[in-house]
């Protein structure tokens, strides 16, 4: 029996999440599901967007499955997903975008993983003005040897553990020679451990251009924190959007899983939206908590019914009378 913490979240999350739900339970995997609050909810619930009893859970279980979170104006949260990393030192994330054969896009053959560290660079939050008038404003980025090496390291040991063939680092190390210097020095380091991973460096503004023209040449990509919040949703576009791509957080002895894209309140309860990324993003979870075969199964349900485009919702196939619940059951059935 595995304990998961549960965060339905806002917006379409509750419906999203109920799905993939659905769709873990039909593997027959035996999960005791936590359900806790954050975002929005909680704040209306408990008059806090992240409540202890919710802190309380992750503590316990160190797995979390979470749904959008709509950040709360006037808070003291910049953000509940960067609290949430910060917190349990969540220092990976890993974003997998790979083609799909029911979804018509420029290219048909990307497969690429974004590992982006999580939990410096220029989101610490270290900003501040430097006039009376607020005319000025300054945003420090902190780059670590100690957060680099874990991060490459960790993109490194993806590679192995998947059958992946090479590794790039992007960096601005040609105009940041400190702190991006910093992270392509240590890439370097790291990389001379690890024969046999072809290593290959970009600067990040060719990286961009070079992964538009021929995503084929990227395998797994290694970064820093804001580098790699742009490249994610980047190689989400070269497949067909956010609403496919799943995110895993990975720290030493927690993590969180969760669908990228946001709480889209317009559509919420409206049975539009689409619930492939946070299911995708449970199949992550299943193979993280050793549950290898049903995360297999998992992705295998989800890419039959996305490519045969019948019981998918509109944003998929427009032509469709699906919705997230018609899409959730129909995956959950095509389970083997």
């Amino acid at each position: 029996m595995h304990t998961i913490t549960l965060i339905k979240g806002d917006g379409i999350g509750p419906s999203i999440m109920d799905e993939a739900v659905k769709v873990i339970n039909a593997t027959g995997v035996k999960i005791e599901w936590e359900e806790a609050y954050a975002g929005l909810s909680a704040f209306e619930k408990f008059g806090t967007p992240l409540p202890d009893a919710t802190m309380t859970s992750f503590d316990k279980t160190r797995i979390a499955f979470k749904g959008p979170l709509t950040t709360v104006v006037g808070t003291g949260f910049r953000s509940i997903n960067v609290a949430l990393r910060q917190q349990y030192d969540l220092y990976a994330n890993v974003r997998p975008a790979k083609s799909w054969a029911g979804i018509k896009t420029r290219y048909d053959d990307v497969d690429i993983v974004i590992v982006r560290e999580n939990t410096e660079g220029l989101y610490v939050g270290l900003e501040h003005y430097l006039s009376p008038k607020k005319d000025i404003a300054e945003s420090l980025a902190v780059v670590t040897r100690s957060a680099s090496e874990r991060i490459v390291e960790y993109a490194f040991q993806y590679a192995r553990d998947n059958n992946r063939q090479k590794v790039t680092v992007c960096h601005k190390a040609n105009i940041l020679k400190f702190s991006q210097g910093l992270f392509l020095d240590v890439a370097r380091e790291v990389a001379a451990r690890y024969p046999d991973i072809n290593f290959d460096e970009k600067i990040i503004d060719a990286a961009c251009m070079h992964m538009v023209m021929n995503p084929k040449q990227f395998d797994v990509v290694v970064t820093t924190n804001m580098f790699g919040d742009i490249l994610s949703d980047l190689t989400a576009g070269l497949v067909g959007g956010l609403g496919l791509i799943p995110g895993a957080n990975i720290g030493a002895d927690a993590a969180l899983f969760e669908a990228v894209h946001g709480s889209a309140p317009d559509i919420a309860g409206k049975n539009l939206a689409n619930p492939t990324a946070v299911i995708m993003a449970g199949a992550m979870m299943l193979s993280h908590i050793g549950e290898t075969e049903a995360a297999e199964r998992v992705v295998k349900a989800v890419e039959k019914v996305v490519n045969e485009g019948i019981y998918v919702t509109p944003d998929l196939n427009p032509n469709t009378k699906a919705g997230t619940v018609e899409m959730g059951s129909a995956i959950a059935a095509a389970m083997e």
